[in-house]
């Protein structure tokens, strides 16, 4: 199985991802960017996008790694990534499910002052970081439009990473 965290960036996936990991007996964290981070190191380089999602390959690597890890160790994968184009996460979850591995989708989501707020006062990546503030309104679009119809939204607005995790690992014994 695969618990997915979608949401924007600087939402805290990761921090949620490592604690419901914790929880998730058999479980491992797989993120998604390392497929990316892959094919940026490709030298020359691939054609230039802002977003390495853009390339057509990583849909797929995505989909490939996932599944060869879970048929080599078995368990649970919790993938902490963004995917905000409505086309992507078609082409993730129908290759996903072409191969029988379950998905359950979360949206970690937070209001436009809390997200702001978490950014500025970010200590990992840095206050206030143009990446992530860059996606808030893409973020909010794809939740008005697609991403919040997809997934089993959880507010994090008022919750700390803890008890957001719990809430996400309760749905998936539940």
């Amino acid at each position: 199985m695969i618990v997915w965290l979608n949401g924007t960036h600087g939402v805290g996936k990761t921090t949620t991802s490592t604690l419901v990991q914790q929880l998730i007996p058999d479980s491992r964290v797989f993120d998604a960017e390392k497929v990316g981070e892959t094919l940026m190191d490709i030298t020359p380089g691939l054609p230039e996008t802002d977003n390495f999602q853009h390339w057509p390959p990583w849909r797929p690597l995505v989909v490939e790694t996932a599944r060869r890890v879970l048929d080599y160790t078995g368990g649970t994968l919790v993938m902490p990534m963004t995917v905000l184009v409505e086309q992507y996460w078609r082409e993730i979850s129908t290759g996903l499910a072409q191969h029988s591995i379950p998905v359950r989708h979360f949206v970690l989501h937070a209001d436009q002052e809390t997200l702001r707020g978490r950014i500025a006062g970010d200590t990992v990546v840095g206050p206030d970081s143009w990446f992530r503030l860059k996606y808030l309104e893409p973020y909010a679009e794809a939740a008005r439009t697609w991403l919040h119809g997809e997934a089993e939204v959880v507010d994090t607005t008022h919750l700390t990473p803890a008890q957001a995790a719990l809430q996400i690992v309760e749905a998936v014994n539940g």
